[in-house]
């Protein structure tokens, strides 16, 4: 929710300054509705002071980001989260030492930080906001295990000529499966399943017969 106060000052701009002064913020961030024009009197007798209703807009990853240390904190855990704005999403990065808590066993708890960071920002996005939280690098780690093993699982479903089916996997985890064998000759990949059960099924010699 944004915030709102009543500013007076002499001129509008005046009472502008006031708020973002008092704000600590920037100018571009602020919103206003005039209550009282300014008005000078005859003389001095009657002048008025412009009074203004100003409103802060939050910002939904500055908000994001308080939200994931507080959480961060309450697992008593020391750790700084740096932002990176990238062109189609946002990253936040999880630093210090002894992590393992925040990412849980297979990154469930890493996940579970990411879904409340996101609804935490989309609490105040006029757009929808897409915030992809990491620690250690983990999230690069898990996407080069998963490259590797979906080479695997493919050679396994080649060699023994039979589809093979993978365990439930999330959206983010089922699409590293899907690019990493794409261009693979004989190989075709689904998903199939319903959340939270979705999965991946691998199936051999799918391309090559529709030559």
């Amino acid at each position: 929710m944004n915030q709102s106060m009543k500013v007076s000052g002499k001129t509008v701009e005046e009472a502008l300054d006031t708020a973002v002064r008092e704000w600590e913020t920037t100018i571009d961030r602020i919103e206003y509705q005039v209550l009282e024009e300014p008005r000078k009197g005859f003389l001095g007798i009657g002048a008025k002071q412009a009074s203004i209703e100003v409103f802060l807009r939050v910002d939904p990853v500055e908000e994001a980001a308080a939200y994931l240390k507080d959480l961060v904190q309450a697992m008593n855990v020391e750790a700084e989260v740096e932002v990176q704005i990238l062109r189609k999403h946002t990253a936040m990065e999880i630093k210090g030492s002894s992590l393992g808590l925040l990412i849980g066993k297979r990154g469930k708890t890493l996940d579970a930080l990411q879904h409340l960071t996101n609804t935490a920002a989309n609490k105040y996005a006029d757009a929808k906001q897409h915030i992809v939280l990491d620690a250690e690098n983990y999230r690069g780690k898990r996407k080069e295990s998963l490259q590797r093993f979906a080479e695997r699982m493919a050679g396994k479903a080649l060699r023994e000529a039979k589809t093979i089916k993978l365990e439930p996997m999330d959206a983010a985890e089922r699409k590293i499966i899907h690019q990493t064998l794409h261009q693979h000759k004989n190989i075709e990949t689904t998903s199939s399943g319903k959340e939270p059960r979705r999965h991946v099924v691998i199936t051999p010699g799918v391309k090559e017969k529709l030559k």
